[in-house]
C-alpha cells in the first residue's frame, strides 16, 4: 500500500509544526513546535485564545507590572510561556520560545531574557530540556548562546541565511539551527528576477543542504531544521534533514499526497563529500557577512518583521488592559 509523503517523511526527519496555534497542532501532533513573535501575535487575535490573553495580562499585573507599559511588557513574555505550555502539552518533545527580536544585537540582554523565559517555564513544572530558546543569528546573538548552551540552557537559533551563521552557531556549541529556506527563495526571485525555481535547484534547498553537508561532514552535533517554506517541493527535497519545521497547511498537503518519497539528505553520503573547512571569528563573520547581501538582507528584514509584530502584539494587550482596567472601575 503506497504511503503518504508525510509517512514517508516522518521516517527520515523529525517533523516540527510551525505555528502558534494549539488546535492545529493538537490535530497534527508533531514532536517538537516552534513559534515566533508573527505566529503568536495571530494566535492571540483569535476568540478562543482570549482567555489566555487575560491570564498573561492578570498574571503581569501579579508579578511587578508597576505600570502599564511594564505589565505589557511581561504580558509578553508570560503569554509567549503560556502558549508553550500549552503545546508541550500536547506535544512530546520540544517548544521553541523566542526572545525579543530588539535584543537581536546585545549580548547580555538576551541572556538575561533567556534566564528569564527558562525561569517561568522551571516555576511551572517543564524542564530547561523541553525548551529551545529562539535567538537571531546575529554574532551577538550567537555570542549569548554559547553562554546559554553552558548553562543547559538549549538554543535554537533562528533567522539564519548564510554559511557563516551556521558554521558560528555550530562552533558555539548551539542546539539546532532554522535556516529559512522560503525567504532566501524570495530574496533570490526578487533579485533575478525568475518567477520560480526546480525545487533541486531553488536556492534555500541549496543553501540547507551545503550546511547539512557541513555539519554532518565535520561532526558537529548541532542540529539543522529547515524552515519558512514556499512550496512543497522545497520540503520534499530536504527529506532527511535533521528536523523540518514545517506550517500546518503543508502538513496537511504532504498528509493527503501519495507517492514515493526518496531520501535527498543522508549523513553518511555527507561525511563522504569533499567539504572545505571554515573559520568563523568575529573579523570574518563580519566580512561574510558583509560580503552576502542576501543574509544581509534577509537578516535585517527578519529582526525589523519580528520587532513590528512585537510592538503590534504590545498594542493589542495594552488595549485589552485598558479594556479590562475600565471595566473593573464601572460602578
Amino acid at each position: 500500500m503506497t504511503q503518504s509523503l508525510m509517512d514517508q517523511l516522518l521516517g527520515m526527519t523529525v517533523v516540527v509544526s510551525d505555528t502558534g496555534d494549539i488546535n492545529a497542532i493538537r490535530k497534527y501532533k508533531p514532536r517538537d513546535a516552534t513559534t515566533n513573535p508573527s505566529l503568536i501575535m495571530a494566535a492571540a487575535q483569535m476568540k478562543e485564545y482570549a482567555p489566555l490573553v487575560d491570564e498573561a495580562l492578570a498574571w503581569a499585573r501579579k508579578n511587578g507590572g508597576t505600570s502599564r507599559d511594564a505589565v505589557v511588557r511581561l504580558a509578553i513574555d508570560r503569554l509567549s510561556v503560556e502558549f508553550g505550555l500549552r503545546i508541550l502539552g500536547i506535544i512530546a518533545g520540544r517548544v521553541s520560545t523566542e526572545v525579543d527580536a530588539r535584543l537581536s544585537y546585545d549580548t547580555a540582554k538576551t541572556i538575561e531574557k533567556a534566564h528569564t523565559l527558562i525561569k517561568q517555564y522551571e516555576a511551572a513544572g517543564t524542564s530547561r530540556e523541553r525548551i529551545l530558546i529562539k535567538i537571531a543569528s546575529t554574532w551577538e546573538g550567537i555570542r549569548a548562546a554559547e553562554v546559554l548552551e553552558k548553562e543547559g540552557i538549549h538554543c535554537n537559533m533562528t533567522l539564519l541565511f548564510g554559511i557563516h551563521q551556521a558554521v558560528a552557531c555550530a562552533e558555539a556549541g548551539a542546539t539546532l539551527i532554522s535556516p529559512f529556506v522560503g525567504r532566501i527563495l524570495d530574496w533570490y526571485k526578487k533579485s533575478t528576477g525568475k518567477s520560480s525555481y526546480e525545487p533541486d535547484e531553488d536556492p534555500g534547498v541549496e543553501s540547507v543542504k551545503r550546511i547539512y553537508e557541513y555539519f554532518k561532514h565535520f561532526g558537529y552535533k548541532t542540529e539543522v531544521m529547515g524552515a519558512s517554506f514556499r512550496n512543497l517541493g522545497e520540503i520534499t527535497e530536504l527529506a532527511g534533514c535533521d528536523l523540518l519545521t514545517i506550517a500546518p497547511n503543508f502538513l496537511e498537503d504532504l498528509s493527503k499526497t501519495q507517492g514515493t518519497l526518496p531520501r535527498k539528505l543522508d549523513p553518511v553520503r555527507a561525511r563522504e563529500t569533499q567539504v572545505e573547512r571554515i573559520t568563523v571569528d568575529a573579523a570574518t563573520f563580519a566580512r561574510m557577512h558583509a560580503a552576502d547581501p542576501m543574509s544581509k538582507d534577509k537578516l535585517e528584514e527578519g529582526i525589523q518583521g519580528f520587532t513590528k509584530a512585537i510592538v503590534t502584539l504590545e498594542g493589542l494587550l495594552g488595549s485589552r488592559l485598558d479594556a479590562l482596567s475600565a471595566a473593573e472601575t464601572r460602578p
